[in-house]
């Protein structure tokens, strides 16, 4: 491999991604008397995601600034996929290195379609693999090619902007993604969808991935490991969600992952881990004396309509359909969905909010797959119990 930016493809496994190590890496500024990372050496394995966590001015931007050599070190060493970063040119570095950032950081006068094929424009694609490719992505991060990508940023939501700006860091391919703080500027229910659409992208594309954040429980949802820091970015602990939250290596660390650390074990499930409910279901354009009938007879009070491609629309109780001439158009709004890369602790946000205690959710291309309910988090719980009971070795018991 002459560069970085010419790695593209998956290996067997799924792994698109390579190792990046750190070895004693320090920056030091002029003028100042300690270094801003001092010696930090970490081993972030190919096709995972790694996450930096720690209090504000740490360090962790720093480092992870380094590894694209936005920031120089002064002294140590970075390899990726074995080579040393400091002998490549630092623009074709950059170029085959992901990068996206808090706010998006699109460039505000490109529509949407130009924000995309910035990089492939730059590394030397034909315009129309960049137009395929522009077309690609944004289907892979969910927004409609036709509808999104003659728009300027500023005709964008702040979810939307982050979907544009992962898109745009994803686009040439690149076999390692930085990410610093890259959901922080938008509303908690945004934040989970895009750290929800973050692990279905990894689970695709399967690259390596370096993620700053100061919020530990944002750490342990996405993270394959996290890098806990102190000053000067020195590594505290470095090891997977799960044996942070049950052996937290010293008080520094417990303080990080807080009192709360049981309900946190919570966010190491998936929703798509648990054995999801089921409940009568009807397309829009389906009579509704059809699913008048479906829920005649049943303990549950509510049916779902759906859309053409299976969608979940509208709550719909026996009561409502009982004075109702067609589905379209009845029914209450769902509320917030999840997805199956939710985590339980996502689902129990969520259902202390619903009035129905359940919440519905979606597949990958936002088709209903099922239900969760406080029920199916009781019974995960219960049956973790009984595991951890059984085993000296496992993390502490849950609430």
């Amino acid at each position: 491999m002459s560069d970085i930016e010419t790695r593209t493809g998956t290996t067997e496994s799924g792994v698109s991604g390579v190792e990046i190590v750190l070895d004693s890496v320090t920056k030091r500024y002029p003028g100042h008397h300690d270094p801003a990372v001092d010696s930090v050496s970490l081993t972030i394995p190919a096709g995972e995601i790694v996450v930096l966590v720690g209090p504000s001015g740490c360090g962790k931007t720093t480092t992870m600034r380094m590894i694209n050599r936005l920031i120089e070190p002064t002294s140590g060493a970075i390899t990726i996929d074995g080579r040393d970063a400091a002998s490549m040119n630092p623009d074709r570095l950059r170029r085959g290195i992901g990068y996206s950032i808090q706010q998006a950081g699109l460039f505000p006068h490109m529509t949407v379609a130009k924000n995309i094929a910035t990089v492939p424009g730059l590394v030397g694609w034909h315009r129309k693999r960049i137009d395929t490719r522009v077309d690609e992505m944004l289907e892979l991060v969910g927004l409609d090619p036709a509808s999104y990508r003659d728009r300027y940023p500023r005709q964008l939501s702040g979810g939307q902007q982050q979907r544009v700006g992962v898109a745009r860091a994803l686009a040439a391919d690149p076999p390692v993604l930085l990410m610093d703080e890259p959901f922080g500027a938008v509303d908690p229910i945004t934040r989970g969808l895009l750290q929800d659409e973050l692990l279905r992208l990894q689970a695709d594309l399967g690259k390596t991935i370096v993620f700053v954040t100061h919020d530990f429980t944002e750490a342990v949802k996405l993270g394959d490991r996290i890098a806990v820091l102190g000053n000067q970015s020195r590594i505290l602990q470095y090891d997977t969600p799960a044996t942070i939250l049950a052996d937290p290596a010293d008080e520094t660390v417990a303080g990080f992952v807080g009192a709360d650390a049981s309900l946190k074990q919570l966010t190491l499930t998936r929703v798509g881990d648990v054995e999801l409910g089921r409940c009568p279901t009807a397309l829009e354009q389906d009579p509704v004396e059809d699913l008048r009938n479906a829920l005649t007879g049943k303990d549950w009070p509510w049916a779902l309509v759906l859309d053409g491609h299976r969608r979940p629309l509208r709550w719909v109780s026996a009561q409502q359909l009982a004075h109702a001439d067609a589905l379209r158009g009845t029914g209450t709004p769902i509320g917030e969905i999840l997805s199956l890369k939710s985590t339980l602790q996502d689902a129990l946000e969520a259902l202390l909010t619903h009035q129905t205690a359940t919440a519905v959710v979606t597949g990958t291309r936002g088709e209903y797959v099922g239900l969760i309910t406080i029920d199916t988090l009781v019974r995960h719980l219960s049956a973790m119990r009984a595991e951890h009971g059984s085993d000296s070795a496992a993390p502490a018991e849950l609430p």
